[in-house]
């Protein structure tokens, strides 16, 4: 591995790190470079519907036809900035809230110790390493002390791997090099200092990165995204080409049957659909932050509120993560001295991470360390699920081991009676499985101890953990937390399952949820996990919501079942043990004290360890779903019904039944007044149940509400036709029958796409029992308004549009208020008999 000399055990000066930094960059791996504000404009261009629509202006410019040409390409202006206005304000949004969680590493500046942005890292840095850390840059491994990295993310390989200054002469590749690390891996156990020798994208991760451009995974909203277009596709090549041949073939020339059918392209295609999204996660994630939940993707706020199984430990979670020792026993179950001792020398001389239970047995006494010298360590990992630590004393080498009782038994021979080492024989094993149980029942967590005289060598690795004599037991308390069960109660009335993944025993679990009321329908423990196949685990986490004493890879097994399945599912925990399960789940969830490693795998971070501010966050996340859904109900209805009808006249009128350009007004005129969609009000009965995308849904809304609309306005048609006489307008230039024909129908199409937000917003009835927001009502108001004013208006008259009688604005109100109630009453037999 090539880079910059180490610059010295003192590290870098700050002058020297700015300057490096103007060289080198920002310590960030970026998939492409950062998009330039004209680069974003120009993006929009790639848009089908923009191009045709270009191109569409074009052809009218250059045959002088300016009335068309200007508003198509103020359609297009509209569009694109709108859409850049908004797209850079969720950019600036999302920005503004990661640095809320930024990440931050010890390094040596100015011959001191200071903390400093990851992306402020420069090549020569000495960085401090301990468990929990991620790797910040590829960097040369200066000293370690039982340093295991997990390099997982790079090689695949499930073991980490151990870690030293000296270089490996049988390594094949900088990969496989132990005096080497890289961006992206993350420390397992022990402590290290590493020098920088590359940042950003010039590290391994950086490299893999580049190749990785654009296969940003999939999310289950944008896929149903893209379903929805696909079908909206569908439709539009269907009725257009199928327009645009009868037109040119039969009636009008290729240029009117051109512009009329990409117009009904248009006012088909709900064109503002991605910035309506843009605006509607923007602001979740604003509303999200203000309950103290940090958005790292703006995308995962759709999956947060379609969310229906939550994972969680209890640690922190459901318990207050105050975490005190309560006792410390012999196999007479009597309190020893000598029980405490040793678990305080192991929690005092571990260098890998230290757990909270290690801060509680810290916290009951201090030691003297005199007479004891470390010597070496075996780390803590998830299958052993203990940690060993060797010392000198007066009396020889020790080996002090620490960890899950379980699999502490099985490698103990003997234990201690006084000052007696005898056999483990199976009656004491079983006095101690049932010491072990009755403490666990009571809802305490528990530690074993055991001890091992050892030779003297150079250094111990887990075969040395064999034989050992059992000392005795420490116990815990752990209270739940207050807020545990009104938490739970919001998530249950939420429609969300809630499954325990957790170390401890079955015991301790099962009194937790007997203390906040859980009902536990079923215990799999991690060793009934491990005789479980993939497929028969798929049945086992619909039936079970406690899964204790499992590993990383089964609670990482059960997600994927859980997936499997059919559900989305959300992952919380802050250890380095959940970081895996956390990239799986469909929703990561950690919390800002989290280890970097759970952080970085987060989709969301939580300023609170609390289920209730994750219960919060939920019903944001389903607002924004239900605000985006609504857009595409009304676009496909509204739209769907008046291209339908617009498609259908043109086929028997001598003129068309609405000029190209107030086609695209309409619709231009349409969409804006639904950009107040986002701050609108959900109705509860919405947010109490997580929602899905469904293109069958939409579809059949669609069919069943389009047509409906299509009735009204083949009823203006016939009411323009034969009540007003416009059956004898010809089309041709100045024809005042035709122009008051397209000014009717423009004004009540307008009216009832307009209006009819009311009533398809809401499965309620409108006003009475659902109210709209202020803004959307506003908007609505607003436009109809300006909608029934245009005609009179020297801009309609641009546009090719006639004043309306009297007696059309009677008929018109008529028809539409007769069209929202039979909409309403239209609405609740298609969700009781389609069972929506």
């Amino acid at each position: 591995m090539s880079g910059v000399a180490a610059s010295g055990p003192e590290g870098l000066t700050t002058e020297e790190a700015e300057k490096l930094l103007q060289k080198y960059g920002p310590n960030v791996v970026t998939v492409g470079k950062k998009r330039s504000k004209a680069s974003m404009v120009l993006s929009y261009f790639k848009s089908p519907l923009v191009i045709i629509l270009v191109f569409a202006g074009t052809i009218s410019a250059f045959l002088g036809d300016i009335v068309n040409a200007s508003i198509i390409y103020f359609v297009v202006a509209m569009s694109v900035v709108l859409g850049f206005y908004q797209e850079s304000k969720a950019e600036n949004a999302a920005a503004t809230l990661q640095e809320r969680i930024r990440t931050t590493a010890t390094v040596n500046r100015d011959g001191k110790r200071v903390e400093v942005p990851v992306s402020d890292l420069v090549p020569g840095d000495y960085v401090y390493l301990s468990a929990g850390d991620i790797i910040p840059a590829d960097a040369q491994i200066v000293s370690a002390k039982d340093l295991f990295i997990d390099q997982a993310a790079l090689t695949g390989e499930s073991f980490p791997t151990e870690k030293d200054p000296a270089p490996d002469p049988e390594a094949k590749t900088d990969v496989e090099r132990t005096d080497l690390a890289f961006m992206g891996t993350s420390v397992v156990s022990g402590t290290g200092t590493i020098s920088i020798t590359k940042t950003g994208s010039l590290t391994a991760y950086g490299e893999i990165a580049k190749e990785l451009v654009g296969r940003v995974p999939e999310t289950e909203f944008d896929r149903g995204l893209r379903k929805f277009g696909y079908l909206i596709m569908q439709v539009t090549l269907l009725l257009v080409i199928f327009v645009f041949f009868i037109n040119a073939l039969f009636k009008r020339d290729i240029l009117t049957s051109l512009l009329f059918s990409v117009a009904l392209a248009v006012g088909l295609t709900p064109e503002l659909l991605p910035m309506i999204v843009t605006i509607n996660l923007a602001k979740g994630a604003m509303q999200m932050a203000g309950k103290g939940v940090i958005v790292r993707k703006l995308s995962t706020i759709q999956n947060f509120g379609s969310m229906d199984t939550l994972c969680t430990d209890k640690t922190g979670t459901l318990t207050e993560n105050l975490i005190t020792l309560t006792s410390h026993v012999d196999i007479s179950n009597k309190d020893n001295e000598e029980v405490l001792l040793l678990a305080e020398l192991n929690s005092q001389l571990q260098n890998g991470l230290r757990t909270p239970l290690d801060d509680a047995i810290l916290a009951h006494q201090t030691i003297d360390l005199t007479p004891y010298s470390r010597v070496d360590e075996i780390p803590f990992d998830f299958v052993r699920r203990r940690i060993s630590i060797i010392v000198d004393q007066a009396s020889g080498r020790l080996l002090i081991s620490k960890g899950a009782t379980i699999e502490m038994l099985s490698a103990c021979s003997f234990y201690k009676d006084g000052e007696q080492e005898l056999p483990l024989t199976v009656e004491f094993r079983k006095q101690i499985q049932v010491q072990y149980e009755d403490l666990s029942k009571e809802g305490r967590r528990i530690l074993a101890v055991a001890i091992k005289h050892v030779e003297k060598k150079q250094s111990y690795t887990a075969n040395d953990e064999s034989g050992m004599v059992f000392v005795g037991l420490l116990t815990f308390t752990d209270p739940p937390k207050q807020t545990a069960s009104s938490s739970l109660q919001m998530l249950t009335e939420s429609g969300i399952a809630l499954k325990i993944l957790t170390g401890d025993n079955e015991f301790v679990a099962g009194h937790l949820c007997d203390q906040l009321s859980i009902k536990v329908t079923r215990i799999v423990t991690g060793d009934e996990l491990r005789q479980t196949s993939d497929d028969a685990l798929q049945r086992v986490v619909e039936e079970t919501n406690v899964f204790a004493r499992v590993t990383p890879d089964q609670k990482n097994r059960i997600m994927i079942a859980l997936r499997k399945n059919g559900h989305v599912v959300g992952f919380m925990g802050d250890g380095i043990n959940d970081a895996a399960s956390i990239r799986t789940a469909d929703v990561g969830i950690s919390v800002n004290n989290a280890v970097d490693v759970a952080k970085a795998a987060a989709d969301i971070i939580l300023l609170q360890n609390d289920l209730t501010v994750l219960a919060q966050g939920v019903q944001e996340g389903r607002k924004t779903l239900g605000n985006t859904m609504k857009y595409i109900m009304m676009g496909t209805s509204s739209n769907f019904g008046n291209m339908f009808s617009a498609a259908g006249a043109s086929l028997f009128l001598t003129f068309l039944p609405m000029l190209p350009s107030q086609i695209l007004l309409n619709n231009l005129l349409y969409d804006i007044s639904e950009l107040a969609i986002p701050t609108d009000h959900v109705d509860d009965e919405y947010l109490k149940s997580p929602h899905r995308w469904d293109v069958h849904f939409v579809r059949e809304f669609m069919a069943f509400f389009g047509p409906v609309s299509s009735i009204f306005d083949y009823l203006t048609f016939g009411i323009m036709l034969f009540v007003f006489g416009c059956a004898a307008g010809t089309g041709v230039p100045g024809d005042h029958l035709a122009a008051l024909f397209q000014s009717a129908w423009f004004v009540e199409s307008f009216w009832t796409e307009v209006l009819i937000m009311f009533v398809i917003r809401t499965r309620r009835v409108p006003f009475l029992t659902s109210r709209p927001g202020k803004w959307l009502a506003g908007f609505i108001i607003g436009f109809v308004a300006f909608g029934t004013i245009l005609p009179f208006t020297p801009f309609g008259g641009f546009l090719g549009m006639v004043p309306l009688p009297p007696e059309f604005w009677v008929l018109v109100l008529l028809m539409t208020v007769t069209y929202l109630f039979l909409v309403d009453a239209g609405k609740v037999f298609f969700y009781r008999i389609c069972g929506y």
